[in-house]
């Protein structure tokens, strides 16, 4: 039986000394690229979760703002102003509440921008295709529309697979690009099993698909068993922000069509005309995109550097939010 971090116990959630999520299986096995790379160090302190969110105490609805980009509506948060600008996307299944933990912390000194990606949130389905190029598109035209210059590239999942799509094309808007457990290199040999892929991902997605009531988000059990395939320790976060989660992007019609575009999509050699400042933060425990391929994207981008952060799933920026803020922060400098 193996001991527990003192900084991974939190307020809610069993304080036993079992690891249970390192205890289940890849969630991809078959799309392993080798060992996960050992842990980054942390400089300071990193408890998983926040105990006392911000976002908890704010009224979101006066930074909710819309616009039209490529014929379809954009939903779309803005809180902030100075700074470097930095441009959330979310990933799969996702939305702009997604960075929850994150905005916060930016607005104090930045402009911050987080989308709901059309498809998903409260973006409605566009009238064009969806495929990475064309969300990269989209990403392309929504920061110019808002006027946005010199800015940094946030994106999770999806998210991070579709700002490397747009970094690739050097607008001069991205100066700065994190990459957070970025799909692209596993999901380019997903083809070769599609079935088989499809059903693990509906699975890993599976909170964005169940009706869940209030309730039941109270019950540690039955967090840890419907979100164990994405977070590390999803016992261990406020129910709050896995209420987000799962009602932000309940049933979101952009999912089936997004899933298809993003298996078999080759990126990866194109990652060399990635010509700005790229950070890579990944969960060394992530078991919908695994770790090792933090090490392809570092090895293909050359202005790379890469942070693995131990005991953490497939969303740092909300499992880790305190380190995760803190690596943004000094990235940006």
């Amino acid at each position: 039986m193996s001991a527990v971090h003192p900084d991974d116990v939190a307020a809610s959630g069993p304080r036993s000394g079992r690891d249970d999520a390192a205890q289940e299986p890849a969630l991809w096995p078959f799309a392993s690229t080798g060992p996960r790379p050992d842990p980054t160090p942390p400089d300071g302190p990193d408890p998983y979760g926040n105990p006392d969110p911000e976002w908890l105490r704010m009224d979101w609805r006066p930074h909710l703002r819309q616009a039209e980009v490529l014929g379809t509506r954009v939903n779309y948060c803005e809180i902030g102003e100075g700074g470097t600008p930095i441009v959330f996307v979310h990933g799969l299944g996702g939305c702009w509440q997604n960075w929850l933990e994150n905005i916060p912390r930016f607005a104090r000194d930045h402009r911050v921008i987080a989308l709901d990606l059309p498809g998903f949130g409260n973006s409605p389905m566009p009238g064009w295709e969806v495929s990475i190029s064309n969300y990269g598109r989209l990403v392309d035209e929504f920061c110019r529309k808002l006027n946005l210059h010199s800015c940094a590239l946030v994106g999770n999942s999806m998210g991070g697979f579709i700002a490397a799509e747009v970094a690739i094309a050097e607008p001069e808007w991205v100066d700065r690009l994190v990459l957070v457990s970025a799909a692209g290199v596993s999901s380019v040999h997903v083809r070769r099993r599609p079935a088989e892929a499809m059903g693990r991902l509906l699975a890993a997605s599976a909170p964005l698909m169940l009706e869940l009531r209030e309730r039941g988000m109270r019950r540690w059990r039955l967090r840890y068993a419907i979100f164990r395939n994405i977070f590390h320790y999803p016992h261990r976060l406020r129910p709050e922000l896995l209420w987000e989660f799962a009602d932000g992007a309940h049933d979101a019609p952009g999912f089936l069509p997004a899933l298809g575009a993003l298996l078999g999509y080759d990126i990866l050699e194109r990652l060399e005309r990635v010509r700005v400042p790229t950070l890579i933060v990944w969960g060394r425990d992530d078991r919908v995109i695994p770790a090792g391929d933090a090490l392809e994207f570092e090895r293909h981008i050359a202005d790379s550097r890469l942070v693995v952060v131990d005991r953490c799933g497939h969303v740092p920026q909300a499992e880790r939010p305190i380190r995760f803020n803190r690596l943004l922060e000094q990235f940006l400098g």
